[in-house]
């Protein structure tokens, strides 16, 4: 059984306007899936629809096998939810919201527990909510989320506010959940975070979606190579990509010789036509595009191109 599957889920505002636009992904139980997108691309309100909090105008949408409308009380029951723009109540204490959710929940969580899991001692879990900074605001929220031991967590921008300890305090409860056997729903701006925690991510741009893969598989689907960058004692002549199988580029700059690799052998081919040049290599550093790179590479070319290099449906 799928965690999530949208089938041609399409939310219209007017005649012309689209928010979603035929969106057709799954979701796998037990997998940690990266949901990106610009702003206004349409994950808020993907994410909307599947919670019920949005009707959509065509498809359909499903969450842990219950139909998003039909089954919406359950698929809350056994659904974590760390939303974008969430509200806490400025005069109940952090402990008084855990507690709030574990009844909500019918759970039995230990409230000093789960508030220890997300980084909030005694002293904070005693304090208004009200008097909470955005980072222990984030946090609180995340403990509220993690309440039952949620089947699917989904977590909208969970970074938001936090400091390097709490983006990788985020990053060990995400992988920790999935271990267990929970699934996660990731979207976020911080690509780095999604790139050092998800199996697979989609890309929704403009209301569609335009790949859905590994980031290894985006980068064959690209194409655009790694790159290989040698520091020399001399600069080489006669270095050209068009006589290296497998070199898409090859830039010479004074004792620095930088080449994009769309093989993986093609780095060695490089190393020794420099070598074969005349220049000793002194230094060399490869890297891969990051998920970064894959995101502009996706997002900021025309629609039609980016599909069909990159649409896995």
């Amino acid at each position: 059984m799928a965690a999530i599957r949208t089938e041609g889920l399409t939310k219209r505002y007017g005649h012309d306007v689209y928010a979603v636009d035929d969106l057709s992904m799954t979701v796998e139980e037990g997998e940690v899936f990266g949901f990106l997108g610009p702003n206004g691309a349409g994950k808020s309100t993907t994410i909307d629809i599947l919670l019920d909090y949005v009707r959509p105008t065509a498809g359909s949408a499903t969450v842990l096998g219950y139909d998003a409308q039909r089954g919406a009380e359950e698929i809350h029951r056994r659904v974590g939810i760390l939303p974008d723009g969430y509200s806490l109540y400025d005069r109940l204490s952090g402990r008084d919201h855990v507690e709030f959710a574990v009844d909500l929940k019918g759970a039995a969580d230990d409230p000093e527990e789960v508030l220890e899991r997300v980084g909030l001692d005694a002293a904070a879990a005693a304090r208004p909510a009200g008097t909470y900074s955005k980072g222990m605001s984030q946090r609180l929220a995340l403990g509220m989320a993690l309440v039952g031991d949620p089947d699917l967590l989904i977590l909208d921008e969970p970074s938001t506010g936090l400091d390097p300890d709490g983006i990788r305090d985020i990053r060990e409860i995400t992988l920790d959940h999935a271990a267990a056997g929970g699934t996660v729903f990731f979207s976020s701006h911080v690509l780095s975070q999604v790139e050092a925690v998800c199996d697979r991510v989609g890309i929704l741009n403009r209301g569609r979606l335009v790949a859905v893969d590994t980031i290894e598989g985006l980068r064959d689907a690209v194409g655009t190579g790694s790159t290989i960058k040698l520091t020399v004692d001399t600069p080489p002549t006669g270095l050209v990509a068009e006589t290296l199988d497998g070199v898409a580029d090859v830039v010479v700059d004074g004792a620095t010789v930088r080449a994009t690799c769309t093989e993986p052998l093609a780095k060695m081919a490089v190393i020794d036509a420099v070598r074969a040049a005349g220049s000793a290599v002194l230094d060399i550093e490869t890297r891969q595009p990051s998920l970064e790179d894959l995101f502009t590479e996706y997002t900021h070319t025309d629609g039609e191109n980016v599909e069909a290099r990159g649409a896995d449906r």
